[in-house]
């Protein structure tokens, strides 16, 4: 049987939110099989519980947020999708995260600090079946026409891949790869997306700083371009960043739905939004999918089985 998986031990992390620039501590725990994951908001008086759903979700604009019952009026958890890519990446199903304020730490800018923190904590086999989520017929959502034309869409595959395809009025970021296709059988989420940073424009950056936005973004957590060069003394971390990190995201975005995915993603300029507008598409047809377990690891899509060796 293809197993659930949780954490083995808790573990913590200490940073600040990307646009609040609060410092924030979470703390990973291991849950129950059936839990799913869920993010516990401690530093209210009374604990409130908010589970990764999709219909949970309140706000895509600058990030993935979540709030009971998709009410932006309730508290919330913002900038989830990094910490989500690092879950899907290491199979994690079930996990209570507790958080100390609104916004998850950012810390390098990427999902690699998180998978080395789950990894340090082990992960263990749960005795209950993990649950896929199969899409079974195509479904597809678009935005804007001519050159703001964006597209995301889902279609059968007995796997998990992920294409994407960007497109930014930018020399710096039209220099390097502007399309990567990714297999989450693979094994490679680790080298390959992991490492991959958020990415901002020093002109978007000023004007989203105007209005009380990306306050804790920094060179330490974000790569910055301005109209012609990377500015992070370093450089990139692959040639393709700026797209592997739009897969990075989509991964996060994508786990939002509550279970691992059996399809195909393809985008073409998408993000948050377009990502949780296309979960809410696909589950308003329950003829489009369907939640399906693997009795035997051999009928389960290559690589699936496989639990991400530690680094």
């Amino acid at each position: 049987m293809l197993k659930q998986r949780t954490l083995k031990s808790l573990t913590r992390a200490v940073g600040v939110g990307i646009h609040s620039g609060q410092k924030v501590e979470i703390t990973l725990r291991p849950a129950a099989p059936g839990t799913g994951i869920v993010f516990r908001r401690v530093d209210l008086a009374q604990p409130v519980d908010i589970p990764v759903r999709t219909t949970n979700v309140c706000d895509t604009r600058m990030a993935t947020t979540i709030s009971p019952e998709g009410d932006p009026g309730q508290p919330k958890v913002q900038t989830i999708e990094h910490l989500l890519s690092a879950c899907a990446g290491l199979g994690l199903d079930n996990l209570m995260i507790d958080i100390n304020a609104d916004e998850v730490p950012v810390l390098d800018g990427s999902a690699a600090s998180y998978v080395f923190l789950l990894q340090s904590a082990g992960i263990e086999l749960q005795d209950a079946p993990k649950q896929f989520l199969r899409v079974k017929k195509p479904v597809e959502v678009r935005r804007g026409e001519g050159k703001n034309l964006m597209w995301a869409r889902l279609v059968p595959h007995h796997g998990y891949t992920l294409s994407f395809e960007i497109e930014f009025d930018n020399p710096a970021v039209a220099a390097t790869g502007q399309q990567y296709v990714f297999d989450m059988g693979s094994g490679g989420y680790k080298r390959e997306i992991a490492r991959a940073r958020t990415f901002g424009m020093t002109k978007d950056i000023e004007l989203m700083r105007s209005r009380g936005l990306t306050l804790g973004g920094s060179m330490d957590n974000a790569i910055v371009v301005d109209d012609y060069r990377v500015l992070n003394s370093e450089g990139l971390r692959y040639d393709d960043e700026f797209v592997k990190h739009k897969i990075l995201d989509a991964i996060g975005d994508m786990q939002v739905v509550g279970h691992p995915l059996l399809a195909a993603y393809t985008s073409f300029k998408g993000g948050h939004a377009l990502n949780n507008l296309l979960l809410r598409e696909l589950l308003k047809d329950s003829e489009a999918y369907d939640i399906v377990t693997f009795e035997d690891e051999r009928e389960a899509p290559v690589g699936f089985a496989e639990l991400a060796p530690a680094w």
